[in-house]
């Protein structure tokens, strides 16, 4: 009786360890995928996100874009019309274009909005330029993270890539 005590305590250990490593590499996987979409985001410097207000479109430029907590993060003010028509539709599409390699990126994604000071300094000690606008414990600063990720690279010299995370 202890002896199958004994094994179903190994066997439970080893689910619990095979459990653990495929949700770490599973978390590996997406990372690849999300700092090559953030490296590019940034290379660029600008992006355009286009949201929807009512039934038009609407384009604007962006800047950041960062990663925290394995998470591509974008930011922006709540009093901007931009957020609110995130907020009422957080379905959204950011294009951006690489001019000397001739490589553009356009990424479907829906913004989930974190509300957390941390993760909103985080933002703001990665582009010091907003500190001037915006602080971490403010009613304004507005962080998202995008989730159901389907970026497409595209060239006018090969098929198209698309990564998802």
């Amino acid at each position: 009786m202890q002896n199958l005590k004994s094994a179903i305590i190994i066997c439970a250990m080893l689910f619990t360890f095979g459990v653990s490593m495929q949700a770490q590499t599973n978390e590996k996987k997406q990372e690849q995928p999300m700092k090559e979409v953030c490296n590019f985001l940034k290379q660029c410097g600008k992006y355009f996100i286009a949201t929807v207000e009512g039934d038009q479109p609407r384009v604007r430029p962006f800047g950041t874009a960062a990663i925290y907590e394995n998470r591509l993060y974008i930011q922006t003010g709540k009093r901007k019309n931009v957020a609110k028509q995130m907020m009422a539709n957080p379905k959204i599409e950011i294009c951006a274009y690489d001019e000397a390699n001739g490589v553009w990126l356009r990424i479907e994604a829906t913004v989930v909005p974190d509300e957390r000071v941390e993760a909103k300094q985080f933002m703001l000690d990665e582009y010091p330029s907003l500190k001037g606008m915006y602080s971490a414990t403010d009613d304004n600063t507005f962080l998202l993270y995008l989730s159901n990720v389907t970026a497409t690279f595209y060239s006018f010299e090969g098929e198209p890539r698309v990564v998802k995370f």
